[in-house]
């Protein structure tokens, strides 16, 4: 990006401050937001200061601790109401949902994390307070494999480049489960996560392209361990979810 004389740093600065703050957040400090973006705390003193003055953060007194501020909303609800691949889903998401007794999610990828735009729950799931909104990491979730699966190999490594450099510690076991992950998906038409990304959570998940050089998204369904084994999953959800992803593409017309 740095090579790049039409990247405006301070803009970028700017996004990445507001796309720090997670559904699981009400308030953060300038040094949580430091941390995040791993910006020196002076540039986001300023960054957030300019961010309150146009509404896209809300200062707390007397604390000073920031919020998301509802000038986000324009931009989340115009995107969202755009998506009409969100209704043509629900009603196919909701019904697997209660078939497997457990959730199922629609995401789209953003730096580094998928981003949940539909989520449907069954009345008797026992998982995670997720919902649309939620941020799941990329490379140890089953939605964030198959979205990479779905990226060519070039689009694919450069994602991966980014993981490598946000956690080179974990980056040779996180790239040799991706790796795994497309073989996956070659074999199974889909991706897992066997208490991968939570150590007591289940998930398999399918990508859907929705043509007009859009990126592609993915469909997850996932639960508690002790409620959604592997087995159940793979041999009774995994059809089902691979279906969805095809009526969904035939619907767009990339299928």
């Amino acid at each position: 990006m740095k090579e790049d004389r039409h990247f405006v740093t301070a803009l970028a600065r700017g996004l990445s401050v507001l796309a720090c703050f997670r559904s699981s957040d009400r308030l953060l400090t300038n040094q949580e937001i430091a941390k995040r973006c791993q910006l020196a705390k002076s540039t986001v003193s300023r960054l957030t200061h300019t961010l309150t003055q146009l509404g896209y953060l809300t200062q707390l007194e007397p604390d000073g601790r920031y919020a998301l501020g509802t000038a986000t909303l324009s931009l989340g609800s115009a995107m969202l109401a755009r998506m009409n691949v969100r209704a043509l889903a629900r009603p196919a998401m909701q019904a697997l949902a209660e078939f497997s007794r457990a959730t199922m999610s629609m995401g789209m990828y953003a730096q580094l994390h998928m981003i949940y735009v539909e989520h449907c729950r069954s009345p008797e799931a026992l998982t995670l307070a997720l919902d649309v909104g939620s941020r799941i990491p990329v490379a140890t979730s089953a939605i964030g494999r198959a979205y990479l699966t779905a990226l060519s190999p070039a689009a694919r490594d450069d994602v991966l480049a980014q993981v490598r450099d946000h956690d080179p510690k974990r980056w040779p076991r996180l790239r040799a489960a991706v790796n795994k992950a497309v073989a996956e998906y070659a074999e199974l038409g889909c991706c897992t996560s066997f208490g991968e990304w939570q150590p007591d959570i289940n998930g398999i998940a399918v990508y859907f392209r929705r043509g007009e050089g859009l990126p592609p998204m993915a469909l997850n369904c996932g639960g508690l361990a002790s409620t959604l084994s592997p087995k159940f999953l793979l041999k009774e959800v995994r059809p089902r979810l691979i279906r969805i992803a095809h009526d969904l593409e035939a619907a767009l017309g990339t299928r």
